[in-house]
């Protein structure tokens, strides 16, 4: 009778303890399916707070590096779509839209979260003042041209150029200007493009260079500094290794 009640004791004891490892494998099945279910719950609520919601909406603009540009200037031509989502507004189109203005060089468009689009701008500057028609533009030192002048800035060498003067002669004239050293970008009157390999520089005292092309400028620039201590009416520095000087 002792061993039989004893051996129904422990059979309970391992009935119980199976129920009690089947009840936590279900529990462990269960736990995993909750907190799958809940990571599912928090992916979907992020998803929709970042590409649907207002809560992550873009709220404003900011614009860095604009001086001869109006920040509103800027604003207005990036169009960004207020009251989207942040995630949404489409980069790439604001910054196309920012580059299409003639004063910007380069442009750079990020989200700053949770509510911003910051805008930086890299400007042009003006190397030199070239007259296209009646108008005077800037040029820069890529040769594109790029804004208006009421009157021609003294700081400015001028560049003239023959009719229907191709762009890569802009280039080419811009390069010129660009390679001159300060001491001597000042001295410069005007410089004068027949073609992209005809370039002289008419400087403010009444003298000429003959420059030729854009090739080799700085080279051309260092002989031409030792040059202008020689008493001459034409400097030609066309070809570096032998320039010559002529009344």
């Amino acid at each position: 009778m002792t061993q039989r009640t004893t051996q129904s004791a422990s059979q309970a004891r391992a009935q119980r303890a199976f129920a009690r490892r089947r009840w936590a494998r279900r529990w462990l099945s269960w736990r995993r399916a909750l907190l799958a279910l809940a990571a599912l719950l928090a992916l979907g609520l992020g998803a929709y707070a970042v590409w649907f919601s207002s809560w992550l909406a873009a709220e404003q603009v900011t614009v860095a590096g604009a001086s001869q540009l109006a920040p509103d200037e800027v604003e207005q031509a990036a169009g960004v779509p207020l009251g989207e989502p942040l995630a949404r507004v489409d980069l790439d189109a604001v910054r196309t839209r920012v580059a299409s203005l003639a004063m910007v060089s380069e442009v750079d468009v990020v989200r700053r979260w949770p509510h911003t689009v910051a805008i930086t701008v890299v400007e042009r500057q003006a190397v030199a003042v070239v007259q296209i028609g009646t108008a005077l533009r800037g040029l820069d030192a890529e040769g594109v041209v790029f804004r208006d002048y009421a009157t021609a800035p003294p700081d400015l060498p001028r560049v003239q150029t023959a009719s229907g003067a191709s762009s890569e002669a802009l280039r080419e004239a811009a390069a010129v200007v660009s390679a001159l050293p300060e001491d001597l970008a000042p001295r410069v009157d005007f410089v004068s493009v027949a073609s992209i390999d005809r370039i002289e520089l008419a400087l403010r005292d009444g003298r000429t260079v003959v420059w030729g092309s854009a090739e080799d400028s700085e080279r051309k620039a260092e002989v031409l500094a030792v040059l202008l201590t020689q008493d001459a009416r034409v400097y030609d520095v066309s070809v570096p290794a032998t320039p010559t000087t002529r009344q």
